[in-house]
């Protein structure tokens, strides 16, 4: 085992001494099974999530009514035709004759179908200032996006021939044209760039570009493997894009982060004068079991989405648990062969003004480092006097959090998703003024066995009757027909229109009160109520019942291998209690920035006024999971220095100062990636990239170079606690025989190797 340098045992251990001894077949097996898992995913193809798949309740139920009935439901579009003069009205001649001309330019361009009249529909305004002309396109729904253009054309060109009338169009396919002519490539450029951005990071933190390109190399080839795989499994689980976008960020934190800390053990113990076998050998025990610890955890916290019932939750949890798998297994085998490959060339492609040789061969810092002398200097403070730093840093933290009790969580509206950023919000709002809820109605879905019966039609009557006589909107009810399928669609505006909290009452109203009272009463008739506001309220529903389960199963899991690991109750336990603080305080700042508008503007944000409802479950599985990455590696490092003879004290300090390099480069990492996100338009987007760059960066800074010490230091040997009763539990741990060079060398070099 190389001049008897070191004993070790497990799976990292024995994976990397295989790999550095088969170097091209390690190579080789990576390579193969990433080309065959490429290969067969596009072979099998993808399956994507069904709509009627994508929500349970009503929504989800609404679907497979249509979806069973082969029903293929249009997209609807509304040309608004509005006075800009309040002397003027719908019934002048004007007006008439710019609706016409509205309806012959949409009928002409042959892409449209059923086009309604205002006159015949009665879609004006309450003020008689405005009016609706609807039509719905032809084809599939889900491509109308892409053959919307002439339309919208067409409905300019009339614009301007009333320049006396607003005439605007809005409606599910112009949407979508807009979103992505306006963002479609902005967000695939932001995940284009996120390559490079890591890539540059990486020549800053080691200084040559191999040992850069390294890190790189094996999270990209993990995302490739993982996308072949995805279509394999979307047969068993239907993916979609979120999960492609939430996979391709994982895959790329993980698999950097897993080959910094591999790498940057290698080359320290060259530094300190080992072999290269026996250095690869002990960053196999060391980091390689630090990367198969934090692995299995992230692994078991992104399960944790597949507890919610939701198919794209369930999705993201699959593709992320699926890379991050990959990305751990080639950390321990191929990453390891590739080093014993190229030995001393993986310094080859030398920055020459970072890290000079000099500062290598002497073992100084250099003045060009701050970073390990700068951990060194706030250690020296926080281990004299843990308990006060403990204080501060707790109460820092808990301030920030605070915000969070009061989060409010929501589906965007269009307006809060883009603000003013899109000349389509604007006809957005002017809809929801004139029309209240008419651009987002609630759609009910009727079935019976025969929609024609007079009881069923005298039903559908009384209903649309109530809908408006009870509040919950203004009309007009429109109602659609499908004799063969035995079906009818009905369309309620919902009063409230985009503000989601009085539409939402609206929406209760019909469900609680309208609809028992009229087609509750007639048997064999099913009537669920969706539509967008529907639909996020039975989102919200639905993940409010999966908050608990989820979180259990992670926490527990977590807390379980925690304890498997190391071998120790208080580290188990500081580990679960560190991580909840730095979600809470990533939550707090997500409410403060985005739901109550403080500094907003620093972020290029708005304060929209909530939080979009997807966002806390899915920021709390991953960043529990990305999280134990820097505290498994911290602690690995603390303990495996308390068990060569250190006190706890100075393996704290040695612990937390050889790791300031890695784990400050891949923080940055990480803080970059997810801040590209941050610069989206979407406020959605923005608020994922802006919650995860600020819960790495705090879980970097403040909970692994202050709290995590500071705890440590204040429990001195008690950190090592462990029941006897416990005893009979599998030892997850390694062991490590005393490190035979002596002295180590100060913790302040070590640190400055990959330091940023």
């Amino acid at each position: 085992m190389g001049n008897g340098e070191t004993r070790v045992r497990g799976i990292a251990a024995r994976a990397g001494g295989w790999s550095a001894k088969h170097r091209w077949a390690a190579v080789g097996i990576w390579v193969l099974f990433v080309v065959l898992a490429m290969g067969l995913g596009t072979a099998a193809g993808s399956v994507e999530i069904k709509e009627s798949d994508q929500l349970g309740g009503e929504t989800h139920t609404a679907a497979k009514i249509i979806e069973d009935a082969g029903i293929d439901e249009p997209a609807s579009e509304t040309v608004l035709i509005q006075a800009k003069d309040t002397s003027v009205k719908t019934t002048d001649a004007a007006f008439r004759a710019a609706v016409a001309d509205v309806m012959k330019a949409v009928d002409g361009t042959g892409k449209v179908t059923d086009v309604q009249s205002p006159y015949d529909t009665d879609t004006f305004s309450k003020d008689g200032r405005s009016a609706l002309v609807q039509f719905d396109m032809r084809g599939d729904a889900e491509t109308a996006g892409e053959r919307v253009e002439p339309v919208l054309k067409a409905v300019a060109d009339v614009q301007k021939k009333h320049s006396e009338l607003r005439i605007e169009e809005i409606g599910g396919a112009s949407m979508n044209k807009t979103f992505d002519d306006a963002f479609g490539e902005d967000f695939k450029r932001a995940e284009l760039s996120a390559v490079p951005v890591a890539l540059g990071i990486l020549l800053i933190a080691f200084g040559a570009l191999v040992a850069a390109l390294l890190p790189v190399a094996l999270a990209v080839t993990a995302i490739m493997a993982t996308m072949g795989l995805m279509g394999i499994v979307s047969h068993l689980q239907p993916m979609d894009d979120t999960a492609s976008s939430v996979m391709l960020l994982v895959g790329l934190a993980v698999g950097v982060d897993y080959c910094l800390f591999y790498l940057r053990r290698e080359r320290e113990e060259r530094a300190a004068g080992r072999s290269p076998e026996a250095a690869l050998q002990i960053a196999a025990a060391t980091s390689g079991r630090a990367i198969v610890v934090s692995g299995v955890t992230v692994c078991v916290a992104m399960a944790g989405m597949l507890f919610t019932g939701l198919a794209s939750f369930e999705a993201m949890g699959l593709a992320s648990l699926m890379v991050v798998a990959v990305a751990m297994v080639g950390s321990v085998t191929v990453l390891p062969a590739l080093l014993s490959l190229l030995g001393e060339r993986v310094e080859k492609g030398r920055i020459p003004f970072l890290h000079p040789d000099r500062r290598r061969r002497n073992g100084t810092s250099g003045k060009g480092n701050g970073e390990s002398r700068f951990w060194t200097a706030v250690l020296k403070v926080v281990l004299a006097r843990p308990a006060i730093s403990l204080v501060v840093a707790a109460g820092a933290l808990l301030a920030v959090a605070a915000p969070a009790l009061g989060m409010k969580t929501q589906n965007l509206t269009l307006d809060q998703e883009f603000g003013d950023s899109l000349p389509i919000v604007g006809t957005y709002n002017r809809v929801n003024d004139a029309f209240p809820g008419g651009s987002e109605p609630a759609e009910v879905i009727v079935k019976a066995r025969d929609i024609n019966a007079a009881d069923v039609q005298s039903a559908l009557a009384d209903f649309r009757e109530r809908a408006i006589s009870s509040g919950a909107s203004r009309g007009p009810v429109d109602i659609k027909l499908h004799d063969a399928e035995n079906i009818a669609f009905v369309y309620v505006p919902l009063v409230g229109g985009s503000d989601q909290d009085k539409a939402a009452e609206s929406l209760d109203k019909l469900r609680d009160e309208v609809r028992p009272a009229t087609l509750g009463k007639v048997d064999g008739v099913e009537a669920p109520i969706t539509g967008q506001v529907a639909g996020s309220k039975d989102f919200n529903d639905q993940l409010a019942g999966a908050v608990t389960p989820v979180f259990a199963f992670v926490v527990v899991f977590a807390f379980l291998l925690m304890l498997l690991s190391f071998r120790s109750l208080t580290i188990a336990i500081t580990s679960i209690v560190l991580n909840l603080l730095s979600v809470g305080a990533a939550y707090g700042i997500l409410v403060a920035v985005f739901q109550h508008g403080w500094g907003a503007a620093l972020v290029g944000a708005e304060g929209v006024g909530a939080i979009v409802t997807w966002l806390p479950l899915f920021l709390f599985v991953i960043l529990f999971g990305l999280s134990m990455d820097y505290h498994v590696f911290v602690v690995s490092r603390i303990r495996e220095a308390h068990l060569r003879g250190r006190t706890t004290k100075d393996a704290i300090q040695h612990g937390v100062v050889t790791t300031a390099g890695v784990v400050t480069s891949a923080a940055v990492i990480m803080v970059a990636v997810f801040a590209i996100f941050g610069t989206l338009s979407m406020q959605s987007m923005k608020q994922m990239g802006v919650g995860l760059a600020a819960a790495v960066l705090i879980d970097a800074t403040i909970i692994r170079g202050v709290l995590l010490p500071a705890v440590m230091a204040l429990l001195g040997e008690r950190n090592w606690y462990f029941p006897k009763w416990l005893d009979r539990l599998p030892d997850l741990t390694h062991d490590e025989a005393p490190e035979p060079v002596s002295p180590p060398p100060p913790p302040a070099v070590e640190g400055d190797r990959v330091g940023v």
